[in-house]
């Protein structure tokens, strides 16, 4: 079987490592694109040499650019590669353009789609996320959700599940629960010495986590002004890796005085010293739904800036908690109160999506 994997940006470098490596054990040629959404270097080039990616054999360079120009220039580069490579199946991930872009092109081409991630739900149509994850939910030939929330999401929009291989019903798009690849990603790189360790630029005596740059919190340039002055303002350290889209709105806006007080400054991490930096802070501030999931999974407090989640199971037991009004930042901060439920699977997400793409798509 033949998989062409359409990846552009950090969590889907991070998601693509568990299941190129569950493709490559169980004999299934995959062929990697990238589509150059995260064009720098820092967040792009380091996470495929540190997660032991594959290097793409195709690279769209694609770039930054409004929705739709840069949306339209990865369908042109993506349907070109469909139409060479003429794959069993597109493999696609989570909610990005690249993701919509991939699934566009390949159901045109009646080529199937995997949307792995799928039947994730935020109820926020204002999200481009949410209107991608729609959209390509819609598009795919089989669904892999890694939450039961989100199989119930699917559910309500009439998929139905898999059973024994085949969709139960007369439904061709069926989902299945796989279990979330983003564990059996953070199980494998924990036994890294380089996950164990957090960055050399830590402050010591405790500190918190902030990572911003979903365009609802940065294209305002006052919401903007008003996050960093509240990261600011923290009774601690807070340590702020600069995301290259929140920087260039920062320079841009002219708000670098903003970055003042608390707030510690640091470039773009790579995933594992994200990993080390995540597991030693006192709480994580983010609108990040990845770093979000792993807050959860690493026992970490969180705050999502935000009015809402796609990942509704980690809000129980105050493991997370919203907030979408800088001024009511440190007043959302609480100890959790519940239990943490092992909400995302074994860390098998991998290889069962690998065998249910065989099941399905195989020769």
């Amino acid at each position: 079987m033949k998989i062409l994997t359409i990846v552009g940006a950090r969590p889907q470098f991070i998601k693509a490592g568990p299941v190129s490596r569950a493709m490559a054990s169980q004999g299934v040629e995959e062929i990697l694109v990238h589509t150059g959404q995260h064009y720098d270097l820092e967040m792009s080039s380091l996470f495929f040499k540190e997660l032991d990616l594959p290097e793409p054999k195709f690279h769209l360079g694609v770039g930054s650019g409004s929705h739709g120009s840069q949306t339209a220039s990865m369908l042109v580069g993506i349907e070109r590669v469909v139409m060479e490579i003429q794959p069993d199946a597109v493999l696609v991930y989570g909610d990005t353009n690249s993701t919509l872009a991939g699934a566009l092109a390949a159901s045109k081409l009646h080529v199937p789609v995997v949307h792995i991630e799928a039947g994730l739900r935020s109820w926020n149509r204002r999200m481009p996320e949410e209107l991608n994850r729609i959209t390509v939910d819609h598009l795919s030939e089989l669904l892999l959700a890694p939450t039961h929330q989100a199989c119930e999401n699917l559910r309500n929009e009439g998929f139905q599940e898999l059973t024994h291989g085949n969709p139960s019903g007369t439904h061709q798009q069926p989902y299945a629960w796989v279990g979330d690849v983003m564990l059996d990603a953070l199980n494998h790189h924990l036994q890294s010495p380089n996950a164990r360790r957090a960055c050399p630029e830590l402050p010591t005596g405790g500190y918190y986590l902030a990572s911003l740059h979903r365009a609802q919190n940065t294209d305002d340039p006052e919401l903007l002004k008003s996050w960093l002055n509240a990261f600011s303002q923290a009774d601690r350290p807070v340590v702020f890796p600069l995301h290259p889209r929140t920087k260039a709105v920062i320079e841009r806006f002219g708000l670098q005085e903003q970055l003042g007080g608390s707030l510690k400054i640091l470039p773009p991490l790579g995933y594992l010293a994200m990993l080390g930096t995540q597991r030693g802070a006192a709480a994580i501030l983010t609108d990040s739904g990845g770093v979000q999931k792993e807050a959860y999974i690493l026992g970490v407090p969180c705050i999502t800036l935000r009015q809402e989640t796609e990942w509704t199971e980690t809000l129980e037991g105050g493991w997370n908690r919203l907030c979408g009004e800088p001024s009511k930042l440190w007043e959302s901060l609480g100890a959790p109160n519940g239990d943490r439920k092992p909400v995302y699977g074994d860390g098998t997400a991998a290889p069962k999506s690998v065998a249910l793409m065989l099941q399905l798509f195989g020769h």
